[in-house]
C-alpha cells in the first residue's frame, strides 16, 4: 500500500486510543521471553548484595530454590545458573566436580521445583581457574584443545545434575562439537546446547566479572572473543556452531548489537538468544538512581527492542522486574 492510499491522518486515528494501540501492537514482550540469571556462591551463610548489580544477589545454596520459586511465580520459564566456587585452581576442577556448587544447585532445583522451570547452566572456566580466563592457560596462552575437553566434562557433569540446557560461553574453537559428542556418548542426547556463538569482547561485562569474581588475572579476552567491528565474522561463528550441533545460538551483548541480532534472525533458522549483559543493566540502574530516566519505561523499551530485532530468548538481569511490570 502506498503512502497516498494510506494517509497520515488515518495513522493518527489508529494511535489515538490506548486500546486500539494495544490491538495493533506488532511486537509483544512477555515474561515467557525471559531467562533470569542466578548467582550461587559456595560457602555463603546468607544472601549477599552485589554492589555493581543493584537488586541482584549472590545466593547461598540453601536460598536458591526460594529464588527459583519467585521466578516461576512471575511466569518466567527459565533460569541460568552461574556458580562461584570456594576454591580455584589452574585446571578449574571444581567446575566439573559432581559435587560442585552449580551441580548441587541444579540438583536441588530439579528435586524441589521439578519440571516447573527450565534450567540453563553456564559452561565456562573463568570463575573456576586461578587465571580467570575462559579457557585453560599454558605458558601464558590459551590452550584451546585442552580447554574444550574440560568444557565437555563440565557440560556432562551439569547434565548429570539435571540441566535442561548447557550454555558454553568460553568461545573456544570446537567447543560445541566436543560438548555434543560427550553429551551423546554419556546418554544425554536430550540435553540441548545454547552456545554463546557471537560473544564479543566488551567492557559491558565489568559488573558481571565483579559479581562472579571472574576477571582475568592477566591480559584480556580479545584473542578468543569477537571484535565488535566484525559483523561478518560473527555470522561465521554462528554458522560454525550450528554446524557443530548448537540447538540455540546467542549474541552477546544485546543492546549495542541489535543489527547482528536482526542479521542472524534473517540468516539462520534456529532459536536465537540475546544476552542483555550486566553493563546494560547497570547503566539503566545508575541513570534511574540519579533521577535522569524512568527506569521501568526504559527497561521495557530496551528489552522490546531486543525482541523486535529478532531475539526469541532474552537473558536479562531485569527478568524479575520486567515480568512484574508486564504482569
Amino acid at each position: 500500500m502506498s503512502d497516498s492510499s494510506f494517509p497520515k491522518v488515518r495513522l493518527r486515528r489508529l494511535r489515538r486510543s490506548k486500546k486500539v494501540r494495544e490491538l495493533l501492537q506488532e511486537v509483544r514482550l512477555s515474561a515467557s521471553d525471559l531467562v533470569a540469571p542466578i548467582f550461587v556462591q559456595e560457602g555463603l551463610s546468607k544472601p549477599e548484595s552485589i554492589e555493581s548489580l543493584p537488586g541482584m544477589m549472590r545466593l547461598p545454596l540453601e536460598h536458591v530454590t526460594d529464588e527459583v520459586r519467585d521466578v516461576t511465580s512471575l511466569g518466567i520459564p527459565a533460569v541460568i545458573v552461574f556458580g562461584i566456587p570456594a576454591k580455584k585452581d589452574e585446571l578449574g576442577t571444581s567446575a566439573f566436580d559432581d559435587n560442585g556448587i552449580v551441580q548441587r544447585a541444579v540438583s536441588l532445583i530439579r528435586k524441589e521445583i521439578r519440571d516447573d522451570i527450565a534450567i540453563v547452566t553456564d559452561v565456562c572456566l573463568c570463575q573456576y581457574t586461578t587465571k580467570g580466563h575462559c579457557g585453560l592457560v599454558n605458558d601464558g596462552s590459551i590452550d584451546n584443545d585442552r580447554s574444550i575437553d574440560t568444557l565437555a566434562k563440565i557440560a556432562v557433569s551439569q547434565a548429570r545434575a539435571g540441566a535442561d540446557i548447557v550454555a558454553p560461553s568460553a568461545m573456544m574453537d570446537g567447543q560445541v562439537k566436543a560438548i555434543r559428542e560427550s553429551l551423546d556418548a554419556n546418554g544425554f542426547n536430550d540435553v540441548a546446547i545454547m552456545s554463546y556463538s557471537a560473544k564479543h569482547a566488551s567492557p559491558l561485562y565489568a559488573p558481571f566479572r565483579d559479581a562472579a569474581h571472574s576477571a582475568p588475572q592477566f591480559g584480556d579476552r580479545k584473542s578468543y572473543q569477537l571484535s565488535y567491528t566484525n559483523p561478518n565474522e560473527a555470522m561465521r561463528e554462528i554458522e560454525l556452531d550450528i554446524n557443530e550441533g548448537a540447538d540455540i545460538v546467542m549474541i552477546k551483548p544485546a543492546i549495542a548489537y541489535l543489527d547482528l541480532i536482526h542479521m542472524a534472525k534473517q540468516r539462520f533458522n534456529v532459536p536465537l538468544a540475546a544476552y542483555s549483559v550486566s553493563g546494560e543493566y547497570a547503566l539503566v540502574k545508575a541513570g534511574a538512581k540519579q533521577g535522569m530516566i524512568d527506569e521501568n519505561a526504559v527497561m521495557l523499551e530496551l528489552l522490546t527492542s531486543i525482541k523486535r530485532a529478532g531475539a526469541d530468548i532474552i537473558i536479562t538481569y531485569f527478568a524479575k522486574q520486567a515480568a512484574s511490570v508486564l504482569k
